[in-house]
């Protein structure tokens, strides 16, 4: 007997196709610790600066409950430091909401250092190593434009 499910295309539920997006771009020479590090700490600050990314709490079978998270994809790219300079002044331009890492933030240890650290450079001479962005789907595309998916 086969194992296809009997589930037939009419009541099959559509696919949940968004219209914004979450990218997170990272310098393409981060070490695999950074990357995670880096990845973890951008894509807290959108949760609450934009309270519709995230999604209900879950809850497993037996009743126990879980904090909720982003309602849809996070989407992570790779690419070189003038890639995310670019896309930086395009996030910017846009005035999408984000988050941003930058070399210097491997040396601190908490947010007030981490906030003090950021503060002390201008804008055209931060040295970025991540940058997390949210909005319309193709607001987000042009500003990761000529990035690669990280893999």
């Amino acid at each position: 007997m086969s194992s296809v499910s009997s589930e037939t295309p009419e009541n099959t539920p559509a696919p949940v196709r968004f219209d914004t997006k979450i990218a997170v771009l990272l310098r393409e020479d981060l070490e695999p610790w950074q990357r995670l590090n880096v990845t973890a700490f951008l894509v807290s600050g959108l949760g609450p600066a934009v309270p519709e990314v995230m999604g209900e709490p879950y809850e497993d079978a037996d009743g126990v409950g879980y904090l909720s998270m982003f309602r849809q994809p996070v989407l992570v790219f790779e690419g070189t430091k003038e890639t995310l300079t670019a896309a930086h002044g395009k996030a910017l331009s846009r005035a999408l909401p984000r988050a941003l890492f930058t070399s210097d933030l491997f040396a601190t240890g908490n947010d007030r250092d981490n906030r003090a650290a950021v503060r002390a450079v201008p804008t055209a001479d931060l040295d970025l190593v991540g940058l997390a962005v949210y909005g319309p789907r193709n607001a987000v595309d042009k500003v990761v434009k000529g990035a690669r998916m990280h893999h």
